[in-house]
């Protein structure tokens, strides 16, 4: 019993110091930019005007799947290290 209180209190702490957390993906060459929080939340969606016209809609689509996967991958990887500087598990990016 107090083993899953134990990893309940650590988990309840890495999402507390996790949500503080930022992580940045970009696509098309850093035309558009996607930051996320540790909770995966998106904090801000940047966007190059160029990819605005209505003929790069494809181009502009496919740079925030490719923007918002990165900013994922990034955050997973953080929250892997800070959650092995805390011993708990880790989920693997």
């Amino acid at each position: 019993m107090f083993s899953k209180l134990k990893q309940f209190k650590q988990a309840k702490e890495l999402h507390s110091k996790l949500s503080g957390e930022r992580a940045e993906g970009s696509g098309s060459w850093g035309k558009v930019k996607i930051v996320v929080n540790g909770a995966m939340e998106f904090v801000s969606v940047t966007v190059d005007p160029e990819l605005m016209k209505p003929e790069e809609k494809d181009k502009l689509e496919a740079a925030i799947k490719e923007a918002g996967t990165n900013a994922v991958r990034n955050a997973l990887q953080i929250m892997a290290k800070k959650a092995q500087e805390m011993g708990a598990v880790a989920p693997q990016p």
